[in-house]
């Protein structure tokens, strides 16, 4: 008698658990034992269960707990925690998602031990190898043998990297996927502000931006943070800024001595919030500033206008497709910028192709097809 295969699903930060929540239902649908590891990438312990919570993730079947240090450090952790795992393990594959450090480590370490890897969100390039994600990207996909992608342009740029096309396989959009689900749970932005005891600008009022800032190229230097936290004021124009702060970027502002520019009247504060009050706040934004690539897909998806604050973006579909507009982020060009974008109300868009709630069930039954290849077969 065969053994239900088996595949170990990796998490490790907040970006991937929106990713991975329909993946783990739909995997024993298809007949497919998922075990749940997580790495421990994401170190805030309270937010990282309030994801958990939030998107019904059942709880992992291994912890390797490594925390935070730099991109080396941490990558090494991960990798030296997961081969004694993996060595110990019947799974048939290894499955990961995104382009966090847990995605390449425990691929490198899957692939030198000629366990398959099957990559979630395969294929998207933004260009710009200062990126470390871009590295992450590049290196993951490069050791795959099932390439699950978002968008057809993905496809191109594996097609030109050398993948063979039998290995990838257009899927959709897990994070939509999520995103659908649970839209109708999220609470009004309005309580998640009385909630959460906001702080300056105008709590109540009826319209309002989201800004979310976290990447080093838009924190890790004093002028440049101030810089866009002043040119967003300009560009607000009154209209109040619900920042929800990542830790990171709390940590900088900190150290700078910045928190004068997130005060009152212009900005609206916030600790880090869950997923289901994000959603609610993108849904009731008047528009999103980000420098994130989740929340481009997320406001695509909801139709809320969406101002990224990079040169460049990975998901190039929610530009031509979307609501998403590059704006830069030299703080000289970004009220320009941003009331062009907004003019007539800002560019709403369309849902691209695939985007339609049924991406974790593909990949599951592509899965479960490529596990029950003769040569995948375990002992009987």
């Amino acid at each position: 008698m065969s053994r239900q295969p088996s595949v170990i699903c990796v998490v490790g930060a907040r970006p991937n658990f929106m990713k991975i929540a329909p993946i783990m239902r739909e995997l024993p649908r298809a007949g497919v034992r998922p075990i749940l590891l997580h790495t421990g990438q994401h170190y805030d312990h309270a937010l990282n269960q309030a994801f958990f919570d939030d998107l019904s993730i059942p709880k992992p079947d291994i912890e390797l707990e490594v925390g935070s240090a730099s991109h080396a450090v941490q990558t090494a952790e991960i990798m030296r925690r997961f081969e004694p795992v993996l060595d110990a393990s019947d799974a048939g594959a290894v499955l990961v998602v995104g382009d966090v450090n847990s995605t390449v480590a425990c691929a490198l370490v899957a692939a030198k031990k000629c366990v398959p890897v099957i990559h979630v969100e395969a294929g998207l390039r933004s260009g710009d190898r200062t990126m470390p994600e871009e590295i992450n990207r590049i290196v993951t996909d490069a050791l795959s043998e099932l390439l699950f992608v978002t968008e057809r342009e993905a496809i191109a740029n594996l097609t030109r990297e050398g993948v063979a096309p039998d290995k990838i396989k257009f899927s959709g959009n897990v994070m939509i996927d999520t995103l659908l689900e649970h839209a109708a749970a999220a609470p009004d932005a309005a309580d998640v502000l009385a909630t959460r005891g906001a702080q300056g600008g105008d709590a109540g009022s009826a319209e309002f931006i989201v800004l979310t800032l976290h990447r080093p190229s838009n924190v890790d230097e004093p002028e440049k943070l101030a810089g866009i936290l002043n040119a967003l004021r300009v560009c607000a124009a009154g209209t109040p800024i619900v920042f929800p702060v990542h830790p990171r970027t709390a940590a900088q502002i900190d150290r700078f001595k910045l928190s004068r520019l997130i005060g009152a009247p212009d900005y609206i504060a916030l600790p880090p919030v869950g997923y289901l009050e994000m959603l609610g706040l993108i849904k009731g934004a008047k528009f999103v500033a980000t420098d994130s690539g989740g929340l481009q897909e997320e406001t695509t998806a909801l139709g809320t206008p969406c101002i990224t604050l990079r040169d460049n973006t990975e998901r190039p579909v929610t530009v031509s497709e979307g609501t998403n507009t590059i704006v830069g982020s030299d703080p000289k060009t970004i009220p320009a910028r941003v009331a062009a974008a907004l003019a007539n109300g800002g560019k709403r868009g369309h849902v691209p192709e695939l985007w339609d709630g049924m991406a974790a069930r593909r990949i599951a039954a592509d899965v479960a097809s490529y596990l029950s290849r003769p040569e995948m077969a375990g002992p009987t």
